[in-house]
């Protein structure tokens, strides 16, 4: 079976997003350009996760070499809605992160996850075989991706966003920090008694 590689080397826009109501929200990558629109699923944790790891990246490419980086988002933040048709390419198993010297550009690569194969009689997936504590796990080359390239200034927009996108859901419990729904929720620290 081939596999799609969604190439944006660079993207006309690229942000994280949602689609749906706080606390039923599906997270998004979206890249257009060249005519193309393509938005990928993930989870919230993901999107927090990248955007804490390109802070990082971002830091240790100016320390080691030299790299440029803008202290904050340059120009009007991006606060628009994700474009339509929000069709989803494929979930996100797997992100890559690298720095490229010559260019001074970020790579972000988001690759499928591997769908699991269930025992069809018991739907369960199979026992993995125990791995090595220190080996790495292979990324198979036959999955799709979508692999974005951005300017320091670029990612930095886009961890804006992330976060911005990241903090929009649901307020934390104040006592137990579960998220709160309208409606309430019941909380650990009250011995399961509802909070609104």
């Amino acid at each position: 079976m081939t596999h799609q590689v969604y190439a944006f080397e660079p993207p006309e826009r690229f942000v994280a997003g949602t689609v749906g109501p706080p606390g039923e929200r599906t997270f998004y990558l979206q890249a257009r350009g060249g005519g193309r629109l393509v938005s990928v699923a993930l989870e919230k944790m993901q999107v927090a996760l990248l955007a804490e790891k390109l802070e990082e990246l971002l830091a240790e490419a100016h320390q080691r070499f030299g790299a440029e980086l803008p202290a904050a988002a340059e120009g009007p933040a991006d606060n628009e809605p994700l474009e339509n048709p929000v069709e989803e390419e494929f979930r996100v198993g797997t992100l890559g992160l690298a720095f490229d010297v010559e260019s001074s550009t970020v790579i972000i690569e988001a690759i499928a996850a591997e769908e699991a194969e269930f025992d069809a009689e018991t739907d369960v997936p199979p026992a993995e075989p125990e791995e090595e504590a220190d080996e790495t796990p292979e990324i198979s080359d036959d999955l799709d991706r979508l692999r974005v390239r951005l300017t320091p200034a670029e990612v930095r927009q886009f961890i804006d966003r992330a976060k911005r996108v990241v903090a929009a859901g649901r307020p934390p419990c104040p006592l137990c920090g579960q998220p709160l729904d309208p409606a309430g929720h019941l909380c650990p620290r009250h011995n399961g008694y509802h909070r609104r």
